[in-house]
Formats: structure tokens, sequence, C-alpha cells
């Protein structure tokens, strides 16, 4: 036994008796500050809440939605039982109106993005 902590012999146990110190016990810390710390200057602190997203994840993002719709779109023009042409034309006339829908909304263009 060391300080109190362990088995008294180890015979027995299965054990050689080697007591190893938890590494991941994080002591509390005390009410103390230290006064000679100094504060957060400019843009320090801020744990990146003043990023931009990125336009190019945007863009991409809008174009995964609409492929979303088109997609549902065609299964429900497939239980309904239209030919595969006119299934192609209804899913190009949805999809001209969708990408210009989600444009005039404030979708990103391919030119804003470059």
């Amino acid at each position: 036994m060391y300080n109190g902590i362990g088995l008294q012999t180890p015979r027995g146990s299965g054990t050689n008796g080697y007591i190893q110190t938890n590494k991941f016990f994080v002591r509390p810390r005390t009410g103390k500050v230290a006064h000679d710390t100094k504060g957060f200057e400019g843009d320090q602190g801020t744990g990146g809440i003043s990023k931009k997203p990125n336009k190019e994840i945007l863009e991409h993002d809008r174009k995964r939605q609409i492929q979303l719709k088109l997609v549902v779109l065609e299964d429900k023009l497939i239980e309904q039982g239209y030919t595969d042409a006119e299934i192609e034309e209804k899913l190009q006339e949805a999809r001209k109106t969708l990408e210009a829908a989600s444009e005039d909304s404030g979708g990103l263009t391919a030119s804003d993005t470059k």
C-alpha cells in the first residue's frame, strides 16, 4: 500500500500491485486570477464568429437543394406513368424554373463565386 492507496498485498489479486497515477484527472483550479494576464486585443477571442460563409459552399448547397427537388419530382412522374421522354422534358422545365427562382431570391450565380 502506498499513501493509503491500493491493495494491502497483491497476493491473490491477479495483479502485481503496481499503482499508476490518473493522467486524465483534471484538478479543480483555485479561485485565484492572475493579475498580470493581458486581455483580448482586436480579433482575439472571437472564436470564428466573424467568419463569412464560403460562396462556393453556398452555391453547392443551392444546387444540391435543386437536385433534390428534381429527384423527388422524377419519382412522382415515374409513379404517375409518364414516359422517359416526357419525364426528361418536365425535369428540364422544372430545373430552369427552380434555378431562376433561387437566383431571384438572393442565390449566387457562377460569376459571383469567381
